[in-house]
């Protein structure tokens, strides 16, 4: 057994050999996962360097538009409602009707109120002769009462010096007393009838004064214009157009192109100024929010055009956009709950801020998104 046994004893010189080839090649093997690795580490370099830092990406981008929701501007109860969910269509076209009666006779109501007030002016207009010559009438009436006043002035002076004349003779006897009684009365009656005359006067002055006053008040509402710009008529006009305006306002109609969405109107329902009836979504205005990591936007600019592409229609279909500007504020500031990072156990976190991109009109012709959809945006930055 001893000899057999030595008989099967490893050569030295085979296991030094087999030990060179295994450490040659585990040698070979580090130096191949070596290069590698630093081929992988000069790819990575070069495509950064080369490209990725060329371009920002994202796939945290969504489709938005401006909404335009429809609100009635009068109320009233409904009478058609002509438009359905996910329906097309175009700035005027009538979605709902309201029933219009009241909004008639307010029409009504107005325009006789306007013809009422246009014959009001021009009575104010006619009245304006009558009280010029009524002011020349009180004018005559003055004349004559001053005529009126001189005469009994002028018999009051006689009156009074023959009585002074038949009081000087009464001492002499030269004059009865009779003669003397009848002098005194007619000086009486001749005073009286002076007091008349300036009483007459002074009224005829004051009604002449009161014609004027009536004429300039007449005229006050009628000055520097015609029946058609009066202010009365004026505001009863635009009373008539603002009911014509309601009245228009009984048929709303779409304010924009786009897509009806959101419909929450029914027939029969009343509905208030203000209330939302429904939404029109202008898809062919849709543009993009796209949420770049504050880290990509060191290099990125207004005006920089955009590449996006859909998870709608996939890699096929290339939009082609251009960056509009920045939010104001990154997603967690405009938060309802705002994080609060000034507590104690408190994390960095990557903000993201919205980045507004105007599309091509005529690819969203051709290829319409919805507001929502996923977009991938791809930023080039340089070169």
């Amino acid at each position: 057994m001893s000899v057999i046994e030595h008989d099967f004893q490893p050569d030295p010189a085979v296991a030094e050999r087999d030990e060179s080839a295994r450490l040659a090649k585990r040698k070979r093997l580090f130096l191949g996962l070596a290069g590698g690795i630093a081929l992988i580490g000069g790819g990575y370099y070069g495509y950064d360097t080369l490209v990725a830092s060329h371009h920002a990406v994202t796939d945290n981008a969504y489709v938005g538009a401006d909404i335009a929701q429809v609100t009635p501007l009068v109320g009233g109860p409904v009478r058609d409602v002509l438009v359905q969910d996910a329906q097309q269509v175009r700035r005027g076209d009538v979605l709902v009707r309201l029933d219009d009666t009241d909004a008639q006779i307010a029409v009504a109501r107005a325009e006789a109120e306007l013809a009422s007030t246009i014959r009001r002016v021009k009575g104010v207009v006619a009245n304006d002769g009558s009280l010029a010559a009524q002011v020349s009438a009180r004018h005559e009436d003055e004349m004559r009462t001053q005529a009126q006043l001189a005469a009994a002035a002028s018999d009051y002076e006689k009156a009074r010096i023959d009585l002074q004349r038949r009081e000087a003779l009464a001492a002499t006897g030269a004059v009865s007393g009779e003669e003397i009684t009848a002098m005194r009365n007619a000086y009486n009656s001749a005073v009286a009838s002076l007091r008349s005359a300036q009483a007459s006067r002074a009224q005829a002055a004051a009604t002449r004064e009161a014609a004027i006053g009536s004429r300039e008040a007449n005229r006050a509402l009628i000055a520097d214009t015609t029946i058609d710009t009066n202010p009365d008529v004026l505001a009863a006009g635009a009373a008539v157009a603002q009911a014509r305006v309601d009245l228009a306002r009984t048929i709303i109609r779409a304010p924009v192109d786009g897509i009806v969405s959101r419909r929450q109107v029914q027939v029969g329902q009343r509905v208030q100024p203000g209330a939302m009836l429904m939404v029109v979504v202008p898809i062919q205005a849709a543009y993009v929010d796209a949420n770049f990591k504050e880290v990509q936007l060191a290099k990125v600019r207004p005006g920089l055009p955009v590449e996006l592409t859909s998870d709608l229609y996939g890699d096929q279909i290339v939009y082609h956009g251009t960056v509009v500007g920045f939010s104001g504020g990154t997603g967690a500031a405009f938060a309802v709950v705002p994080a609060q990072n000034a507590t104690g156990n408190w994390i960095k976190v990557v903000q993201r801020l919205p980045v507004r991109i105007r599309l091509n009109s005529g690819e969203l012709a051709r290829h319409p998104l919805r507001v929502g959809l996923s977009m991938n945006a791809d930023v080039r930055v340089s070169g």
